[in-house]
């Protein structure tokens, strides 16, 4: 089993972090860091250039994350998977056996969150295991 965490720098994720590693060294198991790097739109000559962007992004974000757990004493692996953050955790999710997928939450409204598709709103309705959502902190 593993802990899968969703991670992009942003501040829900920062705190998603600090939990995951808990979570991760509470129950001595791999925390499974991922970035879904899905650029906008499909085609067009802006779309490599929008993936190379996202990848960069990506790699300095688990970089930072894989530091932090490793302080902490927790194994920790990366994945950059070329999906949606959502689908690109509930795949890590299955292929991991994960315990419980952990991600930030921005502060929305649940409506907001609901009418614009926030990535912890699909997981609480898509995941086949726990979600944790972990608020920003203040």
């Amino acid at each position: 089993m593993a802990v899968v965490l969703g991670y992009d720098e942003s501040p829900g994720a920062k705190s998603a972090l600090r939990v995951a590693v808990d979570v991760s060294a509470a129950f001595d198991e791999p925390l499974v860091v991922v970035y879904g790097a899905a650029p906008p739109g499909a085609m067009g000559e802006e779309y490599t250039a929008h993936t190379q962007a996202l990848h960069e992004a990506g790699r300095a974000a688990l970089d930072h994350a894989v530091r932090a757990a490793e302080e902490a004493g927790v194994r920790a692996t990366v994945e950059l998977i070329d999906r949606r953050p959502a689908e690109a955790l509930l795949d890590a999710a299955e292929r991991h056996t994960a315990r419980v997928i952990v991600v930030g939450s921005w502060g929305e409204s649940p409506l907001r969150g609901a009418l614009l598709g926030s990535t912890p709103h699909k997981l609480l309705h898509l995941a086949r295991v726990p979600v944790l959502c972990v608020p920003t902190a203040t």
